[in-house]
């Protein structure tokens, strides 16, 4: 306890815990935290991930138990308080017992725009409007694994940065760079044909080109659309597209989960890269 910001759990009233109050309720978390500027990380190597990004912590809470463990982490910010109590007390506080050990409220960092990130990328994926935070998480993980360089999220998608989110994705949320586009689709398809992107729909329609026969070589830039389960993709997004492509599907399956369909078809396209990019034999 020498940190010079170790802070007493003892009054769950305190105005300084604010960022932690009602961790689980989602729909109050999801507005707030974007009101004030802040998102939660969670366990160590979560918030270790966010750290070597560049977020800043705003402050570090953890049972007693956990101090010696996460000192690493919070002794790079002596100006950062750090809140420590009892189990209950903190449980009482945030609505569940830190199994991970810790919490960090992290500020929430300023995003680019989505024509910075198109002008160095040649391999994009667009979330349309999936609201569940562990699928948002788990594209993620697959974008940052099979090479993605930057991920578009639609006006109704759910946060990157919720804390579930960026549980799922191990933190690989912070390494893909994101954003989230103003307008969608006709702006946002618009934009990214004026970067030079051909825009491939994942969608379940008729005429769709199985994923194997779509040409996605190195001399193409694809932006791939992923759209919630259940309706899919909205009309004006299937409209506006160059192209509908489907994962070729066996057993009488018609369809995967959408992060599990993401990893199939961005490792598709690294396959792809990887095969022109080797040495001619």
């Amino acid at each position: 306890m020498e940190h010079p910001q170790l802070q007493q759990v003892t009054d769950l009233a305190d105005p300084a815990l604010d960022d932690y109050l009602r961790m689980t309720d989602v729909r109050l978390r999801s507005r707030v935290e974007v009101e004030r500027g802040l998102f939660m990380a969670e366990s160590y190597e979560v918030i270790s991930r966010a750290i070597e990004a560049g977020m800043a912590p705003r402050s570090f809470l953890m049972n007693e138990k956990w101090l010696a463990k996460f000192a690493p982490l919070y002794e790079q910010f002596p100006d950062v308080p750090v809140y420590a109590g009892e189990e209950s007390l903190v449980a009482q506080l945030t609505g569940f017992n830190l199994h991970r050990g810790a919490l960090a409220s992290m500020q929430r960092p300023e995003l680019p725009t989505a024509r910075e990130l198109l002008r160095t990328a040649r391999t994009v994926a667009v979330i349309e409007d999936i609201v569940d935070h562990t699928n948002v998480g788990a594209m993620f993980r697959s974008a940052a694994a099979l090479g993605v360089d930057a991920v578009l999220v639609t006006p109704q998608c759910a946060d990157p940065l919720y804390r579930r989110s960026i549980r799922v994705s191990m933190g690989t949320v912070f390494q893909v760079p994101w954003t989230r586009v103003e307008a969608w689709p006709a702006a946002g398809v618009d934009l990214l044909h004026e970067a030079g992107f051909d825009v491939l729909a994942m969608a379940l329609t008729e005429g769709a080109v199985p994923l194997d026969e779509v040409d996605l070589g190195a001399d193409r830039k694809v932006a791939f659309v992923l759209g919630a389960e259940g309706h899919g993709l909205k009309p004006a997004t299937l409209e506006a597209v160059d192209q509908h492509v489907v994962i070729p599907m066996a057993g009488g399956v018609d369809s995967l989960n959408v992060a599990a369909a993401s990893a199939v078809v961005f490792w598709q396209r690294r396959s792809v890269l990887s095969s022109s990019d080797a040495p001619a034999g």
